[in-house]
């Protein structure tokens, strides 16, 4: 008969759990300390261990790792009321084969025990890696499930030299997710690097990775060295991978495939050791569809993917939110802020936060500059985060073609905008885009010149404002098939 070891230091917990979960055809066996369930691990070879994180004589990983030194192939849940992204990460990273948030649900705890004790049988899990202290500990912050399974997903990936991909909005937090990747990598002791390639003009990106030679183009005095070569050994973040040139992207592949590369202006291959981290707000399915990218590159970096969800998605997260920045800025700026009243908690809260956790993380610096006493109230927010009814809000557009600038400008003002150039100017792209893009078929290489903006600029536009664009054929090249539409 399959046997269950429950270790606990809560006796009601392992009373309820035992009572649960048994049955006619699993025996359940327990221990309310650390050192006791390793005894029983070694003495009664149990099929499956539910440990708890917090023991009263040694944290619940110090005795996975134990146990997994006494039999590497057994499944462990974790469980914890106390999470943290620390934890989520070691916790996958050494090789449990769960990581539940307390209370867990029967049906939940249940199935994971059926997956355990079916795994058990076939395979052997991920053998248990060796801790290190992670100075990025504080960079992710949330206990939702949605970061719990950021936070597992890091602690698959991050030991593995391999590509990874990371998803998501503007203002989630890649990069952060890009550096704990790397602090829990087998190169964090190696460099690390971050590069944002939409910053980097086009003409210059490839020679800034690569590296040139002195007299490659106009203006190369000098032997300059890339990035690539510079951070050897190490990894290499790359934000808005989406805007990289084509010839930039071959010879990224290039690289990715068997580590060679050429600087501009030299047949010399030169070969380094990158480990390469990229991340995008931009859909590269698409990109790839409309020739824009690479596919056999997208392919290439999508060995690993992990999406961060946006900030509306996870709200249970954001008192946690709240109180790490208030306290980073409290000793930024010099305050006592100790919290948030209810009210204004309200607002935050239904606020529906388009710049994601940066966006947050500017608010709350807002309204502790504003902040009188030791309590955030609704008077120290910004005014977006008000969003009274009358005004329209940057989601909530006038019909098309009925923006009355002049009107507009005066309803921000009187509600006590501070952001109204890029209110007005959100209402007047709101407009002006859809019929550009339509006139063009969907074809954004088209729109962008005839708007006289760059095609990246139009992209950030179009995903600001959350519109869909569908590609169609032009009247002359024979039917319609559809145009831009809002989400």
């Amino acid at each position: 008969m399959p046997r269950l070891l429950i270790v606990d230091d809560e006796p009601n917990l392992l009373y309820s759990l035992k009572k649960a979960l048994r049955s006619d055809s699993l025996e359940i066996i327990t221990a309310e300390t650390a050192r006791e369930g390793i005894d029983k691990v070694r003495q009664l070879s149990p099929d499956v261990v539910i440990l708890d994180v917090r023991l009263p004589d040694m944290s619940g990983l110090d005795a996975f790792t134990e146990i997994a030194q006494i039999d590497s192939s057994l499944p462990v849940i974790m469980a914890t009321a106390y999470s943290t992204m620390e934890t989520a990460i070691e916790a996958t990273k050494r090789g449990a084969f769960e990581y539940l948030l307390k209370p867990v649900a029967f049906e939940q705890l249940q199935g994971a025990v059926q997956r355990a004790l079916e795994i058990n049988r076939h395979a052997e899990p991920a053998k248990p890696q060796s801790a290190a202290a992670d100075p990025a500990a504080e960079l992710l912050i949330g206990q939702s499930p949605a970061m719990q399974e950021v936070y597992k997903a890091i602690g698959r990936m991050a030991p593995q030299n391999v590509t990874v991909l990371i998803e998501g909005e503007s203002g989630v937090g890649k990069e952060l997710v890009g550096q704990v990747i790397y602090h829990h990598s087998r190169r964090s002791q190696g460099p690390f690097l971050a590069i944002n390639c939409a910053a980097i003009p086009e003409p210059l990106l490839e020679s800034e990775l690569f590296g040139h030679e002195r007299g490659a183009f106009t203006g190369a005095g000098d032997l300059r060295i890339g990035k690539f070569q510079q951070v050897d050994g190490g990894t290499l973040f790359l934000d808005e991978i989406g805007d990289m040139p084509l010839i930039a992207q071959a010879k990224m592949l290039r690289l990715l495939q068997d580590g060679s590369f050429q600087r501009v202006g030299s047949n010399k291959t030169l070969r380094a050791d990158v480990r390469v981290i990229a991340a995008t707000n931009q859909n590269l399915e698409e990109l790839v569809e409309e020739g824009l990218f690479r596919r056999d590159l997208y392919y290439r970096l999508k060995v690993f993917a992990v999406r961060i969800p946006p900030l509306r998605q996870r709200l249970d997260d954001l008192p946690l939110l709240l109180e790490h920045f208030i306290r980073l800025f409290n000793q930024e700026l010099g305050k006592n802020v100790r919290g948030v009243s209810p009210e204004a908690l309200q607002l935050l809260k239904q606020h529906p936060w388009p710049g994601n956790v940066r966006e947050l993380q500017s608010a709350v610096k807002y309204a502790l500059v504003h902040a009188q006493g030791e309590t955030l109230t609704p008077e120290n927010l910004p005014a977006s985060c008000h969003a009274p009814p009358d005004v329209p809000a940057a989601s909530d557009a006038l019909p098309a073609g009925s923006l009355n600038v002049a009107q507009y400008a005066g309803q921000l003002l009187d509600a006590g905008e501070a952001d109204i150039y890029r209110r007005v100017h959100g209402e007047v792209d709101r407009i002006l885009l859809p019929q550009i893009l339509d006139h063009a078929g969907g074809n954004q290489v088209v729109a962008s010149g005839l708007l006289g903006i760059a095609r990246s600029t139009l992209r950030a536009k179009i995903n600001d404002l959350g519109m869909i664009i569908a590609k169609r054929v032009l009247p002359e090249a024979g039917g319609v098939d559809a145009g831009p539409a809002d989400r």
